[in-house]
Parts: C-alpha cells; sequence; structure tokens
C-alpha cells in the first residue's frame, strides 16, 4: 500500500492532535473541507484523516501519535488557531452556532479589512472564521 505522501509534491500542511479523530475532522468538513485519506490506529479507528479544501490541506490524529513518533507529550488545548478563510463569516458563524459549537466572538469588521468571527472545534481549538471585505 502507497502511503499518503507517497507521491504527493513537496508541501506544508498542519496537522492537528485530537482525542476523537472523527469529531474533530468532521467540523472541519463542515467548514467546507472533504476527506481525502483516511488511516486507521491499532484499534481501527480512525488515526488520522486527511482533509482538503481547494489548496489547503490539514491532517488531523490521534493524540497518541506525537508520542509514539517524536516521543514527546501534547500539551493541553487550545493548541493552536487555524484561520479559514470562507465566503461568509456571519452565515459560518451562525452555522457553527446553530449546529451546537462553541462561539467564542461575534463576527466584526478589523481595521485591517477583514471581518473575523472567533469559534472552538471539538477539542476547544481556536478556529478564526475569516472573510474579506
Amino acid at each position: 500500500m502507497r502511503g499518503y505522501g507517497a507521491a504527493m509534491a513537496l508541501r506544508a500542511f498542519p496537522v492537528l492532535y485530537a482525542n476523537d479523530v472523527e469529531s474533530v475532522a468532521a467540523f472541519y468538513v463542515a467548514l467546507g473541507f472533504e476527506e481525502r485519506f483516511r488511516m486507521p490506529d491499532d484499534t481501527g479507528a480512525a488515526g488520522f484523516i486527511a482533509l482538503r479544501r481547494d489548496a489547503a490541506e490539514l491532517g488531523v490524529t490521534t493524540e497518541a501519535s506525537p508520542r509514539m513518533l517524536a516521543g514527546v507529550e501534547p500539551g493541553p488545548g487550545p493548541r493552536h488557531e487555524l484561520f479559514v478563510y470562507v465566503e461568509d463569516a456571519d452565515a459560518a458563524f451562525a452555522m457553527v452556532r446553530d449546529a451546537g459549537g462553541r462561539t467564542l466572538r461575534e463576527p466584526a469588521d478589523m481595521p485591517w479589512g477583514e471581518r473575523l468571527a472567533f469559534v472552538q472545534d471539538p477539542e476547544g481549538n481556536i478556529v478564526t472564521l475569516a472573510t474579506a471585505t
């Protein structure tokens, strides 16, 4: 079996550590990402899910991954802030709120020309929903 990165061009993409890989990946799918690859862990559950939206790539892997591969313990959350550009920050914020997601800050216009809203993924990581104004 060829691995996910075997035939891929040189690139960089963030990999998020998650206790529940499925629910974190589903959150990003709701924001327009599409599942491109899945690899099970030793129990058969999702151990890694690769996502893509246009040219943006994102990986979600189990919290055991940094322990096994790099010998480090992942810290407590939030562990990152991820900007996700959307067509309409207000609509995306409402979608997260209406789906029972955690919201941090209502959409607001920023002086640099973007409208931003702040939410959290299922594991408490900050996600900034951004739209150019």
